[in-house]
Formats: C-alpha cells, structure tokens, sequence
C-alpha cells in the first residue's frame, strides 16, 4: 500500500530532524574528546572535577585555554559553513563561499597593513612571533574584510551585475588584495614580514571569551534572519523569474543576504585568521546528505560546519603534539580537492 503524501512529507522532515539531531550529538561528544585532549591530558573525572572548581590548575587550562577554543571552532565553523550556504543559494553557484569572494584575501590585507603601518606585530631575537596590537590588527582585517564585498554589493546595485558577474567581480577583488599583500609584504621587515605570516595562519587559540561574544553576538541575528528568509532562499534557488512570481523581491534579499554573510564572516576571519573553504564544503557536502531545501540546509550546514572545524583543529593540536599545527593548512587540504570537483562537475555540465 503507497504511502499517502502526509507520510512521504513526514518521513521526509524526520530523516531531515535525525541527520540535524545526530550532527549535534556528533559536535558534543566531539567537544567533550577535545577538552580532554592535548599537552595537558586529562580524563574525564579530571575535567568534570576542574569544571567543578575541584582542581585549580586543571581548571586554568579548561576555563581560559580549551574552551574558548573549542567554542570559536563551533562558532566561526557554523558561520562559515551558514556564510557559504546563502552565497550559493543567491549568487545561483556553486564554488561561491566567504574564500573564494575575497574576503579572506581582503582581512589578509587588511591585517598585513595594521602590522606594516603601526607596528602591530613582529618577532625577537628568540625567534617567538608575537601580535603585540591585536585589537588593531583585527579592525583593520574586518575593514579589509568588508571592503572588497562593499565594493561588489556597490556594483551589483548600482550597475546590476547579475550573480555570475558578482563571482567574477569576488575572483578580482581576491587578486586585487592579494597583490596589494605581496606588496606589503615586499617593503615590510622581516620581523614584520613573520608576524604576517603568522598571522595568515588559521588559529582558534586567539579568541577569548569577550571576542567570543562578538562573533555570537554578529551570529546569532544574522543566524535567524537567514532562517526566516528560508522560503524565499528556496524560491531563488529555482530562477529570479520564478522567485518574483511567487512575490519575491529578490534583490532586496540577495543584497541584505550577502551582507550578513559577509559580516559574519568578516568578524570571525578578523579573529581567527584565515581558515579556508569550509564554507565551500559543508553546504556540498549537506545537499549530497539531505538535499538542497534551505528549511534544513542552513541549520545543517552551520551543525557540520561546527563539527568539522572542531574536529579540524582537534586533529591540528593533537596530531603531532605538543606542537601546534595551524588548523587552516588541514581545511585548505581537505577544501582544494573539493574545489576541483566542482570544477569538473561544472564543465561537465556545460
């Protein structure tokens, strides 16, 4: 006997809800393997009791070190992983995410001018690498950050370039950033040429708790604005045309869109560094899972956004302990394969 259409569309929101329940359970217990993990192990007695306030020095560690790490990895991996699932659905493409539109490239710059211009980083003699103005460095990335998107959004509503235009337009702003940073880079120091470097290098151990609160505070809205706008996400996703039929205003939502998706990403770049194509992975590799209807695409893709980055960094600061690996080198290795997928998809298609 076939089932009527009430149960295909209640099977269809259950296996949705289960794959979401199951990428939360997923982040926990991987939360709960990364607090216990590192130069300073621990088992999970010792850390129920140092979050107990039963011991001191184990409570240094968990409280001011694991997890405000473990926090921004699920923070800046579920604004990424959110970011590059609304750029997608508006600019109608698949390879549109917060690296490849040149915001990554424009906080990169932004950065690398605060380190040149007043000193905000540099190295000893020792050869320690230090950000002795991270406040500085990190406004001058966000300025970067949303310089170049500013740009793009300014064109797109002032000369209508349509959302392929916008890709390409992301694709120059990257190059034009990159080669003002090579620039920087050529007249810099080498002390200040390191603290660049450094700096570029994806790290989740920089955010405290009050930079922390930032990144929620810039997530959380934009968070549930995305969520209210998922009809309207799904309407796009079929043609502007028949997205405006259904009454649609389909600029106004692309142009506040790619906003707060700029803005979220921004602020967790400007805090975190350069940590790359997460944004393009996750929403992929969730439309493979559950399909591309944004109702649960976009809460799922902020879920395995958290939990792969969480996991990334894990493996980072584990893998060769008690050396540290920069959490952006093993993203950037699990996103070019991704990229080049894609790629040959696209011209596959074509």
């Amino acid at each position: 006997m076939s089932m009527s259409v009430t149960e295909r569309y209640k099977g269809y929101t259950a296996k949705r809800a289960t794959f979401g329940v199951v990428l939360f359970s997923l982040i926990i217990l991987a939360s709960i393997y990364a607090l216990n993990v590192g130069p300073y192990s621990l088992s999970l007695g010792d850390t129920i009791k140092a979050l107990a306030g039963e011991n001191a020095k184990a409570g240094l560690v968990l409280w001011n070190i694991r997890l405000p790490r473990i926090v921004a990895a699920i923070v800046v991996g579920a604004a990424l992983a959110v970011a590059g699932a609304v750029m997608q659905c508006l600019l109608r493409n698949p390879l549109a995410s917060p690296f490849t539109m040149g915001i990554s490239h424009g906080a990169m710059f932004g950065a690398s001018l605060a380190i040149a211009l007043i000193g905000a980083g540099g190295a000893e003699s020792s050869g320690r690498i230090f950000i002795n103005n991270p406040y500085a460095v990190v406004l001058f990335a966000f300025s970067g950050s949303l310089l170049g998107v500013g740009a793009i959004l300014l064109l797109a509503r002032l000369r209508g370039l349509s959302p392929g235009a916008m890709i390409l337009a992301g694709v120059a702003m990257s190059s034009l950033f990159m080669a003002g940073t090579t620039l920087i880079q050529y007249f810099a120091e080498e002390e200040e040429l390191a603290a660049m470097v450094y700096w570029s290098f994806g790290d989740l151990g920089r955010p405290v708790w009050k930079e922390i609160w930032i990144m929620l505070i810039a997530f959380v809205p934009s968070f549930i604005y995305f969520l209210f706008e998922r009809w309207n996400y799904n309407a796009i996703e079929s043609g502007d045309e028949i997205a405006k039929s259904l009454g649609v205003n389909v600029d106004v939502v692309r142009l506040v869109g790619m906003l707060l998706a700029s803005l979220i990403t921004a602020v967790g770049v400007a805090f975190v560094g350069i940590i790359g194509f997460i944004g393009l992975i996750c929403p992929h590799a969730v439309r493979l899972l559950i399909g591309g209807d944004h109702r649960f695409l976009i809460p799922s893709s902020a879920l395995f956004g958290a939990l792969l980055l969480l996991l990334s960094d894990t493996v980072a600061r584990t893998v060769i302990s008690p050396t540290l690996l920069p959490v952006g080198v093993l993203t950037s290795f699990m996103g070019a394969p991704m990229f080049i997928y894609l790629l040959v998809k696209m011209e596959q298609r074509v």
